[in-house]
């Protein structure tokens, strides 16, 4: 007993392990910090900031000052205002592009890899759709439809599909000729326990790291859509429209597009940190190079 609580007291505890996991993998704390940070921005604004939408011409082209801390547009309205609000439709279809493209391409990319029979199909299917290009695919799908955040994310969706197929596609191609997998159908498993049990798991840590790249991908169409005013109604602010609305006043009010842009540069990149510091934590060869 007295020999297992020494060696319990010299366990490290979970302050200890947190600073270790910090100092080892520097990048995953600071994108996750930023993106912690936007996310409370982003749900904490109708406590931050006042409405996006009022206009007040008497205020218009203000700079950034103590009462308006980015600055005002055109139309008088509050750039930091709208920057807030606009974090929450770019997190919103970041995370929802992310989620729905990593669990349609994850179904779609275990049949393609394990079943032979529909390998040719899927995948020239899959080559179809990334011949498009992905900003021209989601005009499209847009213009059809009623402008929205919904059909943003569906538009956005659709075109990285094909990337996660083929990612998944890889893995389950090099995952089922191991021994295991042999063995495994040997000793009589059924299809599905051999793909949710073997070969499922070894396709999470690649998929964890796609999903941020997909997520700074569609952050960054979003903002593409709604510069070309194919995006979410111009009444909704976004970071891509604030642009937009205020191209031309670049050399009169630069602040107009400075902020809006910053605030989209800094959150792609913090994607970027967190999925470049997960390949590292996550890939064996990597981590045991470090």
């Amino acid at each position: 007993m007295a020999a297992f609580s020494q060696i319990r007291s010299r366990s490290p505890g979970l302050p200890a392990r947190l600073a270790e996991f910090g100092r080892r993998n520097p990048t995953i704390v600071i994108g996750a910090t930023i993106l912690v940070f936007m996310a409370c921005v982003a749900i904490l604004a109708p406590f931050l900031a006042g409405d996006p939408t009022f206009i007040n011409p008497v205020d218009r082209l203000q700079r950034p000052s103590a009462v308006h801390y980015f600055g005002t547009d055109h139309l008088g309205r509050d750039i930091f205002a709208r920057c807030v609000y606009g974090a929450r439709v770019s997190l919103v279809v970041g995370l929802s592009v992310a989620a729905l493209a990593v669990a349609g391409g994850l179904a779609i990319g275990l049949a393609a890899g394990y079943l032979r029979s529909v390998d040719n199909l899927v995948m020239r299917f899959m080559d179809g759709l990334m011949a498009i290009p992905a900003i021209l695919l989601a005009i499209a799908l847009v213009s059809l439809n009623q402008a929205g955040v919904g059909i943003v994310v569906v538009a956005i969706t659709i075109p990285e599909i094909p990337r996660v197929v083929r990612l998944v596609r890889s893995v389950v191609l090099t995952t089922r000729e191991q021994l295991y997998i042999d063995a495994a159908i040997s000793g009589g498993s059924r299809r599905r326990k051999i793909i949710l049990r073997h070969i499922l798991p070894s396709t999470i840590p690649p998929l964890i790291v796609q999903a941020t790249y997909v997520a700074a991908s569609a952050i960054l169409t979003e903002a593409g859509l709604s510069f070309l005013g194919a995006g979410v109604p111009p009444e909704t602010p976004t970071w891509g429209n604030i642009v937009a609305s205020s191209r031309l006043l670049l050399a009169l009010a630069p602040w107009t597009i400075f902020f809006p842009g910053a605030c989209l540069a800094l959150v792609v990149l913090a994607i970027n940190l967190l999925g470049d510091g997960l390949r590292d934590h996550l890939d064996p060869r990597l981590a045991r190079r470090m």
